[in-house]
């Protein structure tokens, strides 16, 4: 199928996993508000897609990795977001413990994330370790915390680009007939 034939599809709603990685804003009573989370989830809903896993991992490697596992395992999860820890503070963990744990890396998110980022904060995006990729047959993508960055991440390649991710991760359908 072509670029045009996929953009052309109809959308249907794509099941999501919501992540807060942050060691204060852990989702508990007394836990700092999770802007980044709450803007994801109210992003997704508002653009007719399911939020079918919504978790918090303190902002260590263990955590995240046992998080990831668990929202790529889920049955109606398509594609997993994660928001925070990918700054490059040594309690950022993110980036390497993704690097780590995804089956494969999807290079061009982190680069097009920092190549619009540069027009609104400029040499600053260098900072930002977002990374894609996938693990188990799900897209994973690591995003920053701030809202700024999660607004300008979703409106201008979460998405707008979340079916075909999704169907591209999934590699071709049964075949049709004989070919």
């Amino acid at each position: 199928m072509s670029l045009e034939q996929h953009k052309a599809a109809p959308a249907r709603p794509i099941g999501f996993a919501v992540l807060t990685i942050s060691d204060t804003r852990t989702g508990g009573a007394g836990s700092a508000p999770d802007r980044g989370g709450d803007f994801l989830v109210q992003s997704l809903l508002a653009a007719g897609h399911r939020v079918v896993l919504r978790e918090w991992s303190l902002d260590e490697s263990g955590p995240i990795e046992q998080a990831v596992r668990r929202a790529a395992d889920h049955p109606d999860v398509e594609l997993v977001l994660t928001t925070g820890g990918t700054g490059i503070a040594p309690r950022d963990v993110t980036f390497p413990t993704l690097r780590r744990v995804l089956d494969s890396e999807i290079p061009g998110f982190g680069e097009l994330f920092r190549q619009l980022s540069f027009r609104e904060i400029g040499s600053a995006t260098m900072l930002s370790r977002a990374i894609g990729g996938l693990l188990a047959g799900r897209v994973v993508l690591a995003l920053p915390g701030s809202p700024k960055a999660l607004k300008l991440a979703m409106e201008q390649i979460v998405l707008p680009e979340a079916a075909h991710l999704v169907n591209q991760a999934r590699g071709p359908g049964p075949a049709s007939g004989p070919p």
